[in-house]
């Protein structure tokens, strides 16, 4: 039998040392982009800055999970709970900061593509018929002349009406705007549960 002399000894163990950390890299750069990829196409988790817009269904600081893989399959549907960029209007019409600017909102769907929207004496109206919003911290105290949701776009209003900065103030949120829906709050964990409608 022949046996390895000292220097191909070390040439053997270099290489496995070098292989052991090539494999490494190539498993943490693997994982890395597989969890980039999940975030960009399928969830991302989300905290809720101090606004209240959306109380009493979410609170401050919540942590939620944003779905954004449902509406590549069907569209938003009413009631539904969306993560979205701002438009111009809505950082026009909120005032919104430079840094609050590149921060994302959330609203519920009210209104879809095509619907006759009103709000008048505490009722939200959808083509003509009174809607039940068991979910709101109160009724609205102001009202939105008849207008109709554009194709492509939808009609969001917080749950707490008279402290959110919503569509009834700068109109509709544009589909392509649209990260995801709100399914699942993962904070605090007293609340830990999916987001009903």
């Amino acid at each position: 039998m022949v046996k390895p002399s000292d220097d191909s000894s070390k040439k053997i163990q270099k290489t496995q040392s070098n292989s052991f950390w090539k494999e490494t890299a190539q498993t943490v750069g693997l994982t890395v982009l597989l969890a980039f990829g999940f975030r960009v196409t399928v969830a991302q988790a989300y905290y809720l800055p101090p606004s209240g817009s959306m109380e009493p269904t979410l609170q401050n600081y919540d942590r939620i999970v944003v779905d954004k893989l449902s509406y590549r399959f069907q569209p938003p549907q009413r009631y539904d709970i969306i993560v979205f960029e701002p438009t111009k209007a809505v950082v026009n019409g909120c005032g919104l900061s430079p840094e609050k600017q590149k921060s994302s909102l959330i609203k519920r769907v009210i209104g879809l593509p095509g619907d006759r929207v009103e709000i008048k004496e505490g009722t939200t109206y959808i083509n003509g018929q009174p809607l039940s919003e068991p979910y709101v911290a109160q009724a609205p105290d102001y009202d939105l002349p008849l207008t109709t949701v554009p194709s492509n776009s939808y009609f969001a209003l917080g749950d707490n009406r008279n402290n959110s900065c919503d569509g009834h103030i700068w109109g509709f949120v544009p589909q392509q705007n649209i990260i995801g829906k709100a399914s699942l709050r993962f904070w605090p964990l007293d609340h830990f549960g999916r987001i009903d409608k």
